[in-house]
């Protein structure tokens, strides 16, 4: 049985790497900025039915993720929320201090997380931002779509 060899564009005998051509010399330039986080479409929240958001908070830490395993068996402090994908960390943590007394506090923290099973059906706690009851902070803006929020995701909250 013969053995054909390949050819590559220019019909050389390919072999790979001893036609390739060398790379340019690295940049010393400063890296390019990161690109602008994407701005989601707002949403008619006239015509558009609203999602139940089930938010579980606890003082000083999140709960586990274990904690989320068994259906029905979930734990007992949590508040039903009807929004929307484009409601902001702000907006949740004012619905928060509603319910909450001790995230009223003027330096309590929240630090939100998504509670959601992974492609295994183990459940996993994944932070995604922190707001303080009173002031403004960089993740306030952040919406629960840009985050990535999928619908029937749980939502802890640390109250510190």
């Amino acid at each position: 049985m013969e053995k054909k060899s390949s050819r590559d564009r220019d019909g050389e005998m390919g072999g790979g790497a001893a036609h390739a051509r060398p790379l340019p010399p690295p940049s010393r330039a400063h890296p390019p900025p990161p690109p602008p986080r994407p701005r989601i479409e707002p949403i008619d929240r006239e015509k558009t039915c609203p999602l139940l958001l089930r938010v579980f908070t606890k003082i000083g830490s999140h709960h586990k993720p274990e904690d989320f395993a068994v259906r029905g068996k979930e734990p007992k402090d949590e508040v039903q929320i009807y929004t929307w994908k484009d409601a902001t960390l702000r907006e949740l943590t004012d619905l928060v201090k509603e319910v909450a007394p001790e995230a009223r506090r003027r330096n309590a923290k929240l630090s939100f997380a998504f509670v959601y099973p992974d492609k295994h059906g183990r459940f996993v706690l994944r932070v995604v931002g922190m707001t303080h009851s009173s002031g403004r902070r960089p993740d306030d803006l952040k919406a629960l779509a840009e985050l990535n929020f999928q619908i029937g995701d749980y939502l802890d909250v640390a109250i510190m």
